[in-house]
């Protein structure tokens, strides 16, 4: 059984970053507030899938992808991630610039299909209404930025302790991705009216440019938050819990040990 290839790496993050950000901002452009005629007693009905729906949407990509790429990979799908887990040394950081930049292109990729596909409704106007991530007047909220900056920093740090955990050889085998997808969905239900829930530049960077609207403008904090944010948690994570699984890697690639038991190969064996 051979590793998956750098470039097979990066076509999984890239695929699952298209899904996350598709799916998630999809879900809140698309389908949160959706209103239809009531054909019966005239008016509208909101049959919207509202902020719970938006943070499930969420939740279920990164579940759906992780089992579907996340052995390629490592199911990233993040910046933050990315660096978060190579600050706690379970990645290479020589790998990190181009699982970055994968991540970024899949995410605008999926955000001008979500720009092109809302612009054949008529009479819908992109501005401020690509579900942007953003503080103060562009906070659904009109959170502060202090406020939203400490929302971001505690939240994506969260995000990777349990990223962290549920990747570690004595959780439950094969419900990594269960346990990452609703940490996501709970994020998002404590964190859509203070910044539509970032936790992810990606994310941000995504639909930014296509919302307009100040959400360039303040771009910059949704890359430093999570980064931090994740930071924190690499670093910490092994002096909290007592796992230290320093230098295992979770990119996607297969541990030497791991091939030789696979290719029936005794460990204790002389190499």
């Amino acid at each position: 059984m051979r590793p998956p290839s750098m470039v097979q790496r990066l076509g999984a993050e890239f695929l699952g970053t298209f899904w996350l950000v598709f799916g998630g901002c999809g879900a809140a452009i698309f389908a949160a507030g959706f209103l239809a005629p009531n054909v019966v007693g005239g008016g509208s009905l909101h049959l919207g899938i509202g902020f719970l729906g938006v943070a499930l949407a969420f939740g279920l990509t990164v579940v759906t992808m992780a089992y579907a790429v996340g052995h390629v990979s490592g199911a990233h799908f993040n910046p933050a991630v990315t660096i978060g887990v190579a600050v706690a040394r379970r990645f290479e950081w020589k790998d990190v610039p181009a699982y970055v930049v994968a991540q970024v292109l899949g995410g605008l990729l999926a955000g001008l299909s979500l720009w092109a596909i809302a612009g054949g409704a008529p009479g819908f106007d992109a501005t401020g209404n690509m579900a942007a991530n953003g503080y103060g007047d562009h906070s659904p909220g009109g959170y502060s930025l202090v406020a939203v900056l400490c929302a971001e920093i505690l939240l994506t740090a969260i995000f990777l302790y349990v990223i962290l955990g549920a990747t570690d050889s004595r959780a439950p085998e094969g419900f990594a991705p269960i346990a990452i997808g609703l940490a996501l969905t709970l994020i998002h239900l404590v964190s859509i009216p203070i910044s539509n829930t970032s936790v992810n530049p990606a994310r941000s960077t995504a639909v930014a440019f296509f919302n307009g609207n100040g959400a360039p403008g303040q771009l910059w904090m949704f890359w430093v938050a999570p980064i931090i944010g994740a930071a924190i948690a690499g670093a910490t994570f092994h002096l909290i819990t007592g796992v230290d699984r320093r230098d295992r890697d979770i990119s996607g690639e297969i541990d030497p040990e791991d091939l030789r038991v696979a290719e029936g190969v005794d460990p204790d064996a002389p190499r």
